[in-house]
């Protein structure tokens, strides 16, 4: 009986450790990142620096960034913290999401002032470049590498420019 009761005893405290081992641990990829160069890399690091319980891998191949999170309510704190860094993606989940700009003024416009893309080196101010020069009614541009804010004229639908920006891995946020 003794042997029976010992043998219960390590089997429960067996189990009760495995459950408390055992967590919920979310994963997502996020697509289409611009990631030119190791600074770029870098700045992903940078970004989720100090946030409790996220890591994150960098693809600059693939152009993906793959975070990995104690909760899916981390895991948004790191996507918030990345999309406050310059970094856009596209990601496949239900209860996550990468945040849009809501400042986007509606139909067409002659000056947008933008701020907050991540722009570390020539190549990215290159990529922004071509991003902007793909919408519609773009006259001019102030992009310089190494800088946030610049300022786009022209006759032409806000909400594009910023679709060909993310499109491009680069999150905007609109100056009022």
């Amino acid at each position: 009986m003794r042997l029976f009761l010992g043998m219960v005893a390590t089997s429960l405290l067996s189990l009760s450790s495995v459950g408390s081992v055992a967590r919920a641990e979310t994963k997502v990829e996020i697509k289409g990142v611009h990631l030119c160069c190791g600074a770029c890399e870098k700045g992903v690091v940078t970004a989720l620096k100090g946030l409790d319980g996220v890591s994150q891998v960098s693809d600059r191949k693939n152009k993906t960034v793959t975070l990995t999170a104690s909760n899916d309510e981390a895991a948004q704190k790191g996507l918030d913290a990345l999309a406050a860094a310059g970094y856009h993606g596209d990601i496949d989940s239900s209860t996550l999401s990468i945040k849009k700009e809501t400042n986007v003024p509606v139909g067409k416009v002659k000056s947008l002032s933008l701020t907050n893309l991540h722009n570390c080196c020539g190549a990215c101010g290159k990529a922004i470049k071509s991003a902007v020069k793909t919408v519609a009614g773009v006259t001019g541009d102030t992009v310089k590498a190494k800088e946030a804010d610049f300022d786009v004229t022209g006759d032409f639908d806000a909400a594009e420019l910023v679709k060909a920006l993310n499109a491009a891995g680069f999150h905007v946020q609109i100056q009022r």
